[in-house]
């Protein structure tokens, strides 16, 4: 009797590769999760400075989960984005 046979090596392999290939496709979205909710916090941390700063100047940006992901993913210029497009509607 073989310790390892061909069989046994070529069903270990396949499995190694099938657990590889779930995992890979388990956390690829996972970590686009979590990139989404750090980018939406700091662009939430963004939003309240420039509400402290803005609001003595009678100027302020509404803070929703829109506007935290748009300044989270563009930074600065999501931040003036928002600040024209609020000049523009207001």
């Amino acid at each position: 009797m073989d310790a390892l046979d061909f069989n046994s090596v070529m069903a270990f392999a396949f499995a190694a590769l099938l657990l590889y290939l779930v995992a890979r496709l388990l956390l690829v979205p996972f970590k686009l999760i979590v990139k989404l909710v750090l980018n939406a916090l700091i662009g939430g941390v963004l939003l309240v400075f420039f509400n402290l700063i803005g609001s003595p100047l009678g100027f302020s940006v509404g803070i929703n989960i829109i506007t935290a992901l748009v300044v989270g993913f563009l930074g600065i210029p999501g931040l003036i984005l928002l600040i024209i497009i609020q000049f523009i509607l207001g």
